[in-house]
């Protein structure tokens, strides 16, 4: 199947490694070009240049309130065109209701939820009929994740949004997606892991309540995400993708 990618530019947030990395890798193997963003300037670069001369790296932080004009603005200045958003972020930290503290809720807040609206407000202005925005979000979106109180308590709201956005957008022909990653095989998800006293067994378990019994390769999830960016993904919209290899027990 042809996704329609080539040539279309897209900006992709939390893309030095992990989902936001997997995504963007995918979409430049189907012909899209990519501003890849993430903290680190280092990284960013590295990423950027592993990604090939389709790619052009941005070290700007999520939290940062010029970080959307910055990231839209290279879309047109290095490629002359701007399509589309993913929003990815790493992780708030985990933690049960008793452990997080008001600052890790503060910072949290401020890059898993409030960067996320900011770059979909600006992307929102700047789209045209065709464009779309997605949201990396987290099984929590519908189950909440024992040991995961902060994601648990944003990641639902965001989802929220998204539908909110979707509806609103609709009209100019502009899509909002969400995907929700399971236990994908990132370096999250193994640090995730190492937090129990056996993370062998910590996985293992996990493993058994999966259908597919197995944590999910970063470049399956990549894929999904690639193709609901995609214009041949053009009806759909509103909706929250689960990426989880059937953990999810409800429809």
């Amino acid at each position: 199947m042809d996704l329609g990618l080539k040539d279309r530019v897209y900006v992709v947030t939390g893309a030095t490694r992990g989902l936001g990395n997997a995504t963007a890798r995918e979409l430049v193997a189907d012909g899209a070009k990519v501003v890849v963003s993430g903290r680190d300037e280092e990284s960013v670069a590295e990423a950027a240049a592993a990604l090939g001369p389709n790619a052009v790296g941005v070290a700007v932080d999520n939290a940062d309130p010029d970080a959307p004009a910055r990231l839209i603005a290279a879309a047109r200045e290095h490629f002359g065109r701007f399509n589309g958003v993913l929003v990815s972020v790493g992780g708030p930290p985990a933690g049960f209701v008793s452990d997080n503290t008001d600052e890790q809720w503060q910072a949290a807040f401020e890059s898993v939820f409030l960067g996320a609206v900011r770059l979909a407000r600006a992307a929102s202005a700047e789209l045209e009929s065709g464009g779309v925005i997605g949201f990396v979000l987290s099984g929590s979106v519908y189950e909440p994740i024992p040991g995961l109180t902060i994601s648990n308590g944003l990641r639902p709201g965001l989802a929220g949004f998204a539908k909110s956005l979707s509806d609103e957008l609709g009209p100019r022909g502009i899509r909002v997606v969400g995907v929700l990653p399971g236990r994908i095989d990132t370096d999250r998800v193994r640090e995730l892991d190492a937090l129990s006293a056996d993370p062998e067994a910590t996985r293992a378990a996990s493993e058994s309540r999966i259908p597919l019994r197995r944590y999910g390769a970063p470049e399956e999830f990549g894929r999904v995400a690639a193709f609901l960016l995609s214009p041949a993904a053009s009806y759909l919209t509103g909706v929250m993708v689960p990426v989880d290899g059937g953990a999810r027990h409800g429809f």
